[in-house]
């Protein structure tokens, strides 16, 4: 991915936003809570650190999740981005406790 730019990727059943930021990564849930609409066809804003649904505009945190504007009013899933030298992951709920 290029600097700034977003991707959907589907793992089972969780579809993800994975942001390739200057020198971090995000991953968020991929489904504009307001509509089922895909977030990663939204615009990246590195400087405010969000991702707007490209329907209805609302933006959402890359952090955490919660919505910045309206009409979305619920938060998306936020997952923890793990990069090595060779790949970028990301750890899904319930995997951390797997590994124990």
């Amino acid at each position: 991915l290029e600097v700034g730019a977003a991707r959907r990727f589907d793992v089972g059943e969780h579809r993800i936003a994975l942001v390739r930021g200057n020198d971090d990564w995000f991953a968020i849930g991929d489904e504009c809570s307001h509509a089922d609409y895909s977030l990663a066809e939204g615009e990246v804003d590195l400087d405010e650190c969000t991702l707007e649904c490209w329907k209805h505009g609302s933006l959402f945190s890359l952090t955490t999740g919660e919505p910045d504007t309206l009409p979305a009013t619920r938060p998306v899933p936020v997952y923890e981005v793990v990069v090595s030298a060779t790949e970028v992951a990301v750890r899904l709920p319930g995997e951390e406790e797997a590994s124990k």
